[in-house]
């Protein structure tokens, strides 16, 4: 056997080799030899080893096998002293307990738990985690190892590496990683990171009327106010007494410390060859490591009986995480203290979006509703389903050859359906919708600008945003220039003109390329449709070849069609968004933006560009180009020319509304289904299996650590991806609700369950993500608000264009041949007539064909338009009622266009942007900062001059003699 196990006093345990000296591995584990105090047994007294320690480790061991097997298996063979080599002889399960009480015996169970958060001494806190797998063939990983071990020691950090045999899998090393206060207080200065200075004493006088009514949806105080709010100021290590500090070890909290070990090890180098390798994502990319990330906090389904472990993950799953909680309010002060500013402002702002997304609902089934209730007084749907009137209509056919005539009582359910989504609580709808979201943007504004002041974020950008540079950045730069403002040389990127031009005209020409590709889809979807439409009009309509009259009353070709694209369209969607995920991010990192938030600028505007190409391509198409360049019988228009008889898709009689719906209601119920099952399901499952495979190691010290981070982390780009999937949903509510207003409900109930799913997989899931401040939603405000632009645009194009209300209010009003206020006679109105004969010279079959057309009883057939009939002089031109209803479209555009605006422009400039109130106490914060630390440099200063006065006495201060400084400091001022 190559190593023998010894104890020294009740607990420690210390393995040698044969020769007595001391290994590399000591009791299993990597000692790094400025690991600190407790890093290793051996640093205590009473560590040194001796024969003797060696027989009385071997005879406790054989002790506690005999015991423990003669209480649990009466089948055991006789008790006898075992040696240490006994143990290589032993089989089966005898084996395997010996094996375990070794291991058992490793640790001390007073010192360390499964909850743990400490090093073994249980003093030094883990503020992040690498863990890797040691190949065999794997010596440069090794050296790559060492290497950047050793730097992070030369940095300050403290390391202390547990074994493989301690993992679950018996192949992967744990390095755990500590910053002691000089590390910490070194980079918070760099970093500028706000720490408390003094408690806040200025009164919250903010009341909210009716306060008791949100009783019901309130968190404790202790879950929502997880720390007493304080006045702020960045931190300066030379003034360290200056801040409240109680105590060092607890005074930065978790995330602001994995948040400061993360920036050391994204910078520090592995090999001194090359300036380029450095920094941990190479090595994670390399395979040195497998994996990074900070350590949650103890068991979060129930409390964990540790007393020294903390309890803010199991607040976070008890009241926030679990999905029964999904009425209650967020616990947005913990998300952030446990996450970061930057999850705490995506958390922010999509409870906010729900809870305006409830007032949209609740417009928007009432417009529904009364859809619903004015069923009984659609009087063009009553004529369309009339025997006397619709069943009497001959309708064009609606392709070449192979369609027949059809009766225009065949599109009953359609006009019925459509009815429910065009009436006039449209018109409504689409108005207040534009209002809505002005009111979202603005009042967000205000929600945002308060998290500001509260998460101590005002002027974040400016004083410390810049300082993070992105590694990948600093790697590639070559020159070095004055900063005007700083008045230092820095390092800056060569960006020559060469450069610049070369890269920018790759990276925008491979982005038109894959916009190319996607338009090219939607024309193939286009293609697929007109195809199809032919197909299904011939086999759906009432013809002399078929029998299908039920099936054609129910579904029409239009709806046929709309559903059958709408899926394959989805499906495509899905595709190019996995796809160009990567070509996006290629893109972005070929650029090397300077920081992370310029990466994330670009990143967005490229991701959000493509899908919007990607996902609402096909909605307007639908919403403003089908049935507008049809033409007429004898003079249709093709897609692709005559020759390919494509021939244009029309819209029903009852209007292509009902289509935009339905594309509608599949690509975004349909994302947000899978959606949801990409991030609920598919984590549970992996999440069910990772915790089968704890079950087979209960006592592994380290199953905690593997079960929660066996999924994938949530890194740089997971909260980018939410955002995404929010902002394009943002879109189909505003850019088409006018023909869905179902649309914000569905939205609702989506998002109710996404916060909680994204806050259990936040706590449950993922690995706890790096803590990273943001002062706002970034990027996405100035898309969100071009959307809101253009939402009053499309909308109002979709009332005019797309609806039929515009043409119904034009024949009520002007047109109506008994001049009452009324819709009858509206359907016969609409549709205009063409002589059978004329379509059948210009269409004459050729020999052998015999188009269902041909040869027909009825001598004109209808179609919808407004055009003169045949034989008037003007025969086929439209109408002086066509223009009529053209110009009140124009008309309406204008006027809601600009009542919308000037609407939205007034509400934005009655709504500052940032309260009276979060005004006066950031002025109010300032002034006092700047108050007291002028009195503190004048204290200090009477100090120091007091001390040298007083250089030979050695006696206790007079004033405040058994207070710290800062209380002392405090006082005075």
């Amino acid at each position: 056997m190559n190593r023998i196990t010894g104890r020294t006093g009740a607990e420690s345990l210390i393995e040698m080799s044969p020769t007595g000296s001391l290994a590399d591995d000591s009791n299993g584990y990597h000692i790094h030899p400025s690991s600190g105090r407790g890093s290793s047994q051996l640093d205590q007294p009473g560590s040194k080893l001796s024969p003797a320690v060696h027989v009385e480790s071997c005879e406790s061991l054989s002790a506690s096998l005999g015991s423990l097997a003669a209480s649990q298996h009466s089948d055991s063979p006789p008790s006898e002293p075992h040696t240490l080599e006994c143990i290589g002889t032993l089989t089966g399960l005898w084996r395997k307990r010996a094996l375990f009480l070794k291991f058992r015996s490793r640790i001390n169970k007073q010192q360390q738990s499964k909850d743990s958060v400490f090093f073994r001494d249980g003093v030094r806190r883990i503020d992040f985690i690498l863990s890797y797998v040691d190949d065999k063939d794997g010596e440069r990983k090794q050296e790559r190892r060492r290497e950047f071990e050793e730097n992070l020691q030369r940095a300050g950090l403290e390391l202390e590496t547990e074994d493989k045999s301690e993992s679950d899998d018996g192949k992967t090393f744990f390095l755990k990683i500590h910053a002691p206060w000089e590390v910490l207080a070194t980079y918070a200065d760099v970093l500028k990171i706000k720490v408390p200075f003094k408690a806040n004493d200025i009164p919250n006088n903010t009341e909210i009327p009716m306060n008791w009514l949100s009783t019901p949806f309130r968190l404790p105080s202790h879950v929502m106010q997880p720390e007493p709010d304080y006045f702020t100021a960045p931190f300066d290590k030379s003034k360290a007494d200056f801040f409240l500090i109680d105590d060092k070890e607890t005074f930065f909290p978790p995330s602001t410390r994995n948040r400061i070990v993360f920036y050391i090890l994204a910078r520090c180098p592995y090999t001194t060859e090359d300036k380029e390798k450095k920094g941990i994502k190479r090595l994670l990319n390399n395979g040195t490591y497998s994996s990074a990330f900070p350590l949650h906090d103890c068991r979060y389904w129930t409390r964990s009986r540790d007393a020294d472990c903390e309890s803010e993950r199991y607040n976070l799953y008890n009241h926030w995480a679990r999905f029964l909680c999904f009425f209650k309010e967020q616990p947005l002060n913990l998300i952030r203290k446990y996450y970061g500013e930057k999850i705490g402002i995506y958390f922010a702002w999509l409870g906010f979006y729900t809870e305006m997304l409830f007032f949209a609902a609740v417009v928007g089934l009432i417009c529904f509703l009364y859809g619903l209730l004015t069923y009984d007084e659609n009087e063009w749907s009553k004529e369309i389903c009339s025997e006397d009137i619709g069943g009497h209509i001959i309708m064009c056919p609606l392709c070449d050859k192979k369609c027949g005539y059809w009766k225009l009582n065949s599109t009953c359910s359609s006009s019925w359906q459509s009815h429910m989504f065009d009436n006039v609580g449209t018109v409504f709808f689409a108005i207040f919708m534009g209002i809505w979201v002005t009111l979202f943007l603005e009042f967000w504004k205000r929600r945002q600008a308060r998290l500001e002041y509260e998460w101590d974020l005002v002027d974040f950008e400016e004083e410390q945003q810049q300082l993070q540079l992105r590694p990948e950045y600093e790697t590639k730069c070559t020159n070095r220039r004055l900063n005007r403002i700083t008045q230092e040389m820095e390092w800056v990127l060569d960006r020559t003109a060469a450069n610049i031009v070369g890269k920018v005209l790759l990276c925008w020409a491979t982005v038109v390329l894959w916009i190319s590709l996607i338009i090219a889809c939607i024309i193939g979807v286009i293609a697929y449709r007109l195809a199809v439409y032919a197909a299904f009009a011939s086999i759906m309509k009432d013809s002399p070849t078929n029998n299908l009259q039920v099936v054609g009353s129910l579904i029409t070709p239009q709806l046929a069609t709309s559903v059958t694209a709408s899926c394959i369209n989805f499906v495509i969607i899905m595709v190019l968004n996995l796809m160009y995920e990567r070509v996006a991010i290629w893109i972005t990192d070929m650029e090397i933006p300077k920081t992370h938030l310029e990466y994330e600028n670009k990143l967005t505007m490229k991701m959000f560009l493509f899908q919007f190409v990607n996902y609402y391509s096909s909605c307007f198409y639908v919403a403003f180009f089908k049935g507008k360049f049809v033409g007429y019988p004898g003079d249709y228009v093709y897609m692709f020319g005559e020759w390919s008889k494509l021939r244009n898709e029309e819209c029903d009689p009852g209007g292509c509304l009902i289509e935009l719906t339905t594309q509608l209601v599949i690509v975004m119920t349909g994302k947000q289904v899978w959606g949801n099952i990409q991030e609920a399901l598919v984590p549970w499952l992996m999440n069910w299996w990772g915790s089968r495979k704890a079950r087979n190691h209960p006592e592994s010290l380290y199953s905690r650590w593997e079960q929660d981070h066996d999924l994938q982390s949530f890194g740089q780009l997971g909260l980018f991806y939410e955002y995404l999937e929010m902002v394009v949903q943002f879109g189909f509510i505003t850019l088409f609700v006018a023909s869905f207003p179902l649309a914000p409900l569905l939205a609702l109930i989506n998002n109710i369950i996404e916060v909680r799913v994204d806050a259990w997989k936040f706590t449950t899931q993922f690995r706890r993500p790096v803590a990273a401040k943001a002062h706002s939603i970034g990027a996405w405000q100035e898309i969100l608000n071009g959307i809101a632009i253009l939402s009053v645009v499309t909308n109002a194009f979709i009332v005019a264009f797309t609806s039929d209300m515009i043409p119904r209010l034009v024949y009520m009003y002007a047109y109506q041949p008994d001049g009452e206020v009324t819709m009858r006679g509206y359907i016969n109105n609409s549709l205009s007539f063409f002589s059978i004969s004329q379509m059948q010279e210009a269409n004459r079959p050729e020999e052998g064909e015999n188009p269902l057309w041909f040869n027909s009883s009825f001598t004109t057939c209808r179609y919808r338009d407004y055009r003169y009939p045949p034989g008037h002089e003007k025969q086929y031109s439209h109408t002086m009622q066509f223009w009529h209803i053209l110009a009140a479209k124009l008309a309406f555009i204008i006027i809601m266009e600009h009542v919308v605006f000037l609407v939205k422009y007034f509400v934005a400039w009655m709504i500052p942007d940032v309260p009276s109130e979060v005004k006066a106490r950031i002025k109010r914060e300032r002034f006092l900062v700047q108050e007291y630390l002028h009195n503190y440099e004048v204290e200090k200063l009477k100090v120091q001059l007091g001390d040298s006065s007083h250089r030979d006495c050695t006696c206790t201060p007079m004033i405040y003699p058994s207070l710290p400084a800062h209380e002392v400091l405090s006082e005075c001022l």
